[in-house]
């Protein structure tokens, strides 16, 4: 293997909240519990499992409460909720939850478009979560939308990115997961983009979180490594697309992710197989097949062999 690549990665799933945020339909409860501890069974330790946001805006996450009501919770594992508002974090006090995510945008647009707020009155109330959070010791993650390509605005300047970026670092996000919402960037881009903020902070705070719109997401995880990120993301079975980015297909399928990564030797602690029988789970509550190439690919073989 080459060595400008890591023995290792960390991955973050994010099919549980992300992938399915963004169904047209309401998959039961129970199913969705049973596809958690399916992939914290594969040997995921990251994932996101809901979002304390209104029903109203966003009625597939209604049920966030009784999922971790319900969640068997392994020690260990981060059970990530969204939590857009300090009524959202009330939520999630409630619920016992201790890693959350906050999230805004680099593109002014799209910020109104999904939370109907400027960037700056985002920053203000994420601000106030991130308070309460430490007053409560739990660890955040940051999540920043359209770093490379608005629906509305067209390309986004990288240093638009880094100053949105460093607002996020300064309030101390435990991390900070750099997104390609509608799956437009290409490898150069990814590169120069780390480049720039690696200046300005420890490359081990940043996570690059791809969507595969046009068949760039792999090459842009091998741009990401090479310039130094360890952590990624991914959405079992391809699940997912942002309900406020016009053609914006599924992200990164996990499955992919990690055939390739195993492919190059790059170890994840995560069970490929078992991560494609989380997939057929929602899968199957869904009524449909999921996107993902891995996944189609090995359910196209074992027909053929069954």
């Amino acid at each position: 293997m080459n060595r400008e690549y890591p023995a290792n990665l960390l991955l973050t799933e994010v099919g549980p909240r992300d992938g399915l945020q963004n169904e047209k339909g309401q998959v039961p409860t129970a199913q969705k519990v049973a596809f958690i501890e399916k992939l914290v069974e594969a040997g995921v330790t990251r994932l996101e499992a809901g979002s304390f946001v209104s029903p109203k805006w966003v009625p597939q996450m209604a049920d966030t409460a009784e999922i971790f009501q319900k969640l068997k919770r392994k020690e260990g594992v981060k059970y990530i909720a969204l939590v857009p508002n300090r009524k959202g974090m009330e939520g999630a006090l409630a619920n016992q939850v201790t890693d959350i995510a906050v999230f805004t945008a680099a593109s002014e647009t799209f910020t109104k478009r999904n939370i109907n707020a400027t960037i700056e009155e985002s920053l203000i109330n994420i601000q106030e979560v991130v308070q309460v959070a430490r007053q409560n010791n739990m660890w955040v993650r940051g999540y920043l939308s359209t770093c490379f390509v608005c629906p509305y605005e067209g390309k986004i300047a990288p240093s638009q990115v880094l100053k949105v970026a460093k607002r996020l670092l300064a309030m101390g996000v435990d991390e900070l997961s750099i997104g390609d919402t509608i799956g437009a960037a290409t490898p150069n881009q990814v590169t120069d983009l780390v480049s720039l903020l690696g200046q300005e902070a420890p490359l081990d705070l940043l996570a690059l979180h791809f969507h595969d719109t046009r068949g760039t997401a792999l090459a842009n995880v091998l741009a990401g490594m090479q310039a130094g990120v360890r952590k990624f993301d991914g959405s079992a079975g391809g699940l997912g697309g942002c309900p406020y980015a016009p053609g914006a297909s599924g992200n990164l399928a996990t499955e992919d992710l990690l055939y390739m990564l195993e492919g190059m030797g790059i170890q994840t602690g995560i069970d490929l197989q078992k991560v494609v029988e989380a997939s057929q789970i929602i899968a199957q509550a869904l009524g449909r097949t999921l996107p993902g190439r891995y996944l189609q690919a090995h359910l196209a073989q074992a027909s053929r062999n069954s």
